[in-house]
C-alpha cells in the first residue's frame, strides 16, 4: 500500500521562519533579534506596532549590530535560544569601529 502525503502534513514538518533586526550581539555565538509586525486592533482597527526579541544561535558572528537577518526554528540550544541564523538579508549602512584599547 503506497503512502501519501497530504499537504497538512508537510507543513507540520515545516520550520519556522523570521526576519528581523539584531539589536545585540554581546554574547558569544549568540544574538538578538527583534521581529516587528503591525496588526489592526481588534476593537479599533488602528494600526499597533508590536515587537518580539528572539535568541539566536550564530555560530561564526557574521551578524553584526543592525543588520536584518533571516532566523530558523531549531530545537532548544540553550534556556533561551530556540532559533539559529540563517542568512544576513541585509547589512547595516553603518557598522560602529571596534575601539582598539590602548597599551600602556
Amino acid at each position: 500500500m503506497a503512502e501519501t502525503t497530504t499537504s497538512t502534513q508537510q507543513a507540520a514538518g515545516r520550520r519556522k521562519t523570521l526576519i528581523g533586526e539584531v539589536v545585540s550581539t554581546k554574547m558569544a555565538k549568540t544574538i538578538v533579534v527583534e521581529v516587528r509586525r503591525q496588526k489592526a486592533h481588534p476593537f479599533y482597527k488602528r494600526v499597533v506596532s508590536r515587537s518580539k526579541r528572539f535568541y539566536a544561535h550564530d555560530e561564526q558572528g557574521t551578524a553584526h549590530l543592525g543588520d536584518f537577518v533571516k532566523i530558523e526554528e531549531t530545537r532548544p540550544l540553550s534556556k533561551l535560544k530556540r532559533w539559529q541564523l540563517k542568512e544576513v538579508v541585509q547589512r547595516a549602512a553603518l557598522v560602529a569601529p571596534v575601539e582598539e584599547q590602548p597599551v600602556v
